[in-house]
């Protein structure tokens, strides 16, 4: 009988001292034991809501409201994707390739043929043919000197055309799929 009279004591005590919730009170700073759940609850104040630092990523826009709207008195349409912002059109010639897009921004324009054979080492850096921007519906130029038949996608460079929304300048405006010359 003793022993059942000890156990309620030592139950009492422990529910007096440490409430019904089995952890520590504010008065006493016990270490856990192991296989207990403690919390941690500290008092603080509110932050402010994260704003999006500038240097982050951004939403990237459609190459509908980066480009200017073709002449509606030009005959030639070209097709759009959400990857080229001046769509082109390449077509081979002997020793290398025609290049035609339309005239949207009031820019100078340059156009390379990158290789696309594997180099060891860096990519050696494409010679830019330099176009002025023109009057008419369509520019085209011709890259010269290429080797028939070996890969190539021709980038489009209009360097006067501003800057990404996050400030960064276009590094090209188009891009060709992998073309091969005449």
């Amino acid at each position: 009988m003793r022993r059942v009279g000890t156990m309620t004591m030592l139950v009492a005590l422990v529910l007096a001292a440490g409430g019904c919730g089995g952890g520590e009170t504010a008065e006493t700073a016990a270490e856990p034991t192991p296989g207990q759940t403690w919390q941690l609850l500290s008092t603080g104040s509110p932050s402010a809501s994260p704003t999006p630092s500038a240097f982050g990523p951004r939403p990237r826009p459609s190459a509908a409201t980066l480009s200017a709207s073709p002449d509606p008195g030009c005959a030639k349409t070209f097709t759009r994707t959400e990857e080229v912002l001046i769509p082109i059109e390449v077509t081979p010639v002997p020793r290398g390739l025609k290049v035609e897009w339309p005239r949207q921004y009031d820019s100078n324009y340059r156009v390379t043929a990158v290789p696309q054979e594997l180099v060891t080492g860096a990519q050696p850096e494409p010679p830019w043919k330099d176009v002025p921007a023109g009057t008419g519906c369509t520019i085209s130029t011709t890259i010269t000197g290429l080797i028939p038949g070996a890969p190539y996608v021709v980038w489009l460079d209009a360097p006067n055309t501003g800057h990404r929304t996050d400030g960064a300048r276009h590094l090209y405006s188009g891009r060709s799929d992998v073309v091969y010359p005449g």
